[in-house]
């Protein structure tokens, strides 16, 4: 059993599309998302058919529930709040309601997902170094627990004290706990603008990275077509 692990798509649906054809060559048969279907990008119903199709595990990310909720978004950064606000006037009052009952956390065979962090999801704290990673390890209790929301595809291991760094392939090993960003399908940054995904292999208990290319230019001219901030395409080249 073969799961591909989606995250931070945000809308980019010449990367969702690349990255799903990658998955069904490396054979996966299931699919669960991390979170942040929409936002920034300039195809967020779409993106929201194909995840649908793909998996019926997905959680909330919160330019999920910003998209699907009339929050105010004055602690937004203002790209993000522009987007956001365009998002809300593309999606149907379905696809708003589907939005905003996902769940913060799921759990799928053997592992757990979530968009940012275990310790208080619902306040979507970034984990970028060892000290987060350790309030979140308070609370999980699988072996594995796959994450989004910081778009760099970090690992955090833990067994006596807690280790830290990027990774291309992870040997899962019982008695330690693995808590792994998949990286962005659609807004890397991580100075990578291939879109990036993991795959866990349950037999193995193996997880791989995998970088996909795209022809981020399509992406890049719906963007500005669609009136949304110019920086928002342009950093779609350099994966930052």
């Amino acid at each position: 059993m073969k799961y591909a692990i989606l995250g931070d798509i945000h809308s980019n649906l010449e990367a969702l599309t690349a990255v799903l054809a990658d998955a069904k060559e490396q054979a996966v048969t299931h699919y669960a998302c991390v979170g942040d279907v929409v936002g920034y990008n300039a195809n967020p119903v779409e993106c929201v058919n194909l995840v649908r199709e793909a998996s019926p595990t997905v959680v909330r990310g919160n330019h999920d529930h910003y998209c699907s909720h009339d929050d105010n978004l004055s602690g937004f950064h203002p790209l993000a709040a522009d987007a956001v606000d365009w998002t809300r006037k593309q999606l149907p009052e379905e696809m708003r309601l589907y939005l905003r009952k996902l769940k913060l956390v799921g759990m799928l065979e053997s592992f757990t997902l979530v968009h940012s962090t275990l310790d208080m999801p619902e306040m979507w704290g970034y984990v970028f170094d060892k000290l987060e990673a350790e309030a979140h390890f308070h609370y999980q209790t699988t072996n594995v627990c796959f994450f989004g929301h910081t778009h760099v595809p970090l690992a955090f291991e833990k067994s006596d004290s807690v280790r830290c760094g990027l990774y291309t392939r992870i040997q899962v090993a019982r008695g330690k706990k693995y808590f792994i960003n998949v990286g962005s399908v659609g807004q890397p940054r991580d100075g990578d603008p291939r879109a990036a995904y993991a795959i866990y292999d349950l037999i193995r208990n193996q997880v791989e990275l995998r970088r996909v290319g795209y022809d981020f230019r399509i992406t890049q001219k719906k963007i500005l077509d669609a009136g949304l901030p110019g920086r928002v395409a342009a950093r779609l080249a350099v994966g930052r």
